[in-house]
């Protein structure tokens, strides 16, 4: 069962975090996050995963609270999406997490 793991500085206070499990080609299991790091603490803002048995897509304000959106997709679909869309979309999402509202 092939595991990946990585972290990608995006800016100095934004990283990508990303993890997938493999197995016989297909993905059965997957997180990949965008954080943002303020008042010294690095905090999720944006968060894919498959925690739920279902792709999904976690959206956080500063406070800490979360915005659940269900993708409808394989976890192979989803994984492309979440790489995707946080390479895209980073910078509005810390504009939009920073100014305290839910990306």
């Amino acid at each position: 069962m092939p595991e990946k793991q990585y972290l990608i500085l995006l800016d100095i206070d934004v990283r990508k975090r990303h993890y997938h499990i493999t197995e016989s080609g297909k993905i059965t299991k997957f997180v990949v996050q965008l954080e943002v790091k303020t008042g010294g603490v690095w905090k999720e803002v944006i968060r894919y995963d498959c925690v739920h048995d279902f792709a999904h897509k976690d959206c956080y304000n500063i406070k800490g609270q979360c915005r659940k959106i269900n993708l409808y997709l394989d976890y192979g679909d989803a994984l492309t999406l979440a790489d995707d869309d946080i390479n895209e979309n980073w910078e509005i999402y810390r504009e939009k997490f920073l100014r305290g509202d839910i990306p």
